[in-house]
């Protein structure tokens, strides 16, 4: 019997094998659940090829966040596949390129309006289109950054991760008595395609191993998935609104 034996889980986010939501993907149906992923446009061809590197491969279905249609056919999808629906991934994230790098002041609106809908205002729409399924109350999870303080390059993205831990607290208060938990994993920095978009990401691998207490490596995404699979399980029935820093230590040991 594993943690999450018994689930239904939705994965979003997945394109590569190294992205962190295909590290929890892989660990959850290890845990016994049974999953099925979301990809959108083109990037979705990327996650068709990903769910065959995964122990049992599984369906991916269509869902663009920026899409309203998507909202009642991912659900449709969903429960075709799964019928009920006991948690849910959030690993959305899309900022312009323009909302990254040295020039906090170049974004427009219009740009900082995409980064924050695909990235923060997807966890409800995200909810929207799932919490019909969620008739047996469950978990939602999604994957955040450390946003207490401004980051180098990160920008416009920190300012979105701000908006999703809101987002995570204000579903935790609507959802709660529905049995539904929101929760978020705050990751360290780990390598993967949508890090590769950060401008000055080699600023975070210089030195988070060697100012978290307890050291950090880049390539291992095994922790976050970890801590997503016990969110997702029922070894945490009374938490919801939180932030899990998984970064070694890092956010708590100051310059």
């Amino acid at each position: 019997m594993g943690l999450l034996s018994g689930k239904n889980i939705v994965v979003t986010g997945v394109l590569t094998d190294a992205s962190l939501a295909f590290g929890f993907a892989q660990l959850a149906q290890r845990e016994g659940a049974n999953i099925v992923l979301t990809g959108a446009g083109r990037a979705k061809a990327l996650t068709d090829r990903t769910t065959k590197r995964l122990d049992t491969p599984v369906p991916v279905f269509e869902f663009d966040v920026t899409v309203p249609e998507h909202v009642e056919s991912v659900r449709n999808d969903v429960q075709s596949a799964l019928g009920r629906v006991d948690g849910v991934l959030h690993a959305i994230g899309f900022a312009p390129e323009v909302c990254l790098g040295d020039d906090f002041m170049a974004a427009t609106w219009k740009d900082v309006a995409v980064a924050m809908e695909i990235s923060a205002y997807s966890l409800k729409t995200m909810a929207d289109a799932f919490l019909p399924l969620m008739t047996q109350g469950g978990s939602i999870v999604g994957l955040d950054f450390d946003n207490t303080v401004a980051w180098p390059a990160y920008n416009w993205m920190g300012v979105a991760k701000a908006a999703l831990e809101g987002a995570n607290r204000y579903l935790a208060k609507e959802l709660g008595p529905r049995g539904i938990r929101c929760n978020l994993v705050a990751a360290g920095p780990i390598k993967t395609m949508a890090a590769k978009s950060i401008p000055g990401f080699s600023k975070f691998e210089d030195i988070w191993d060697e100012r978290a207490p307890l050291g950090w490596d880049v390539k291992n995404s095994e922790p976050v998935a970890k801590a997503c699979v016990a969110l997702m399980s029922d070894l945490f029935p009374a938490t919801t609104g939180e932030i899990i820093h998984v970064d070694g230590g890092f956010h708590a040991v100051g310059a």
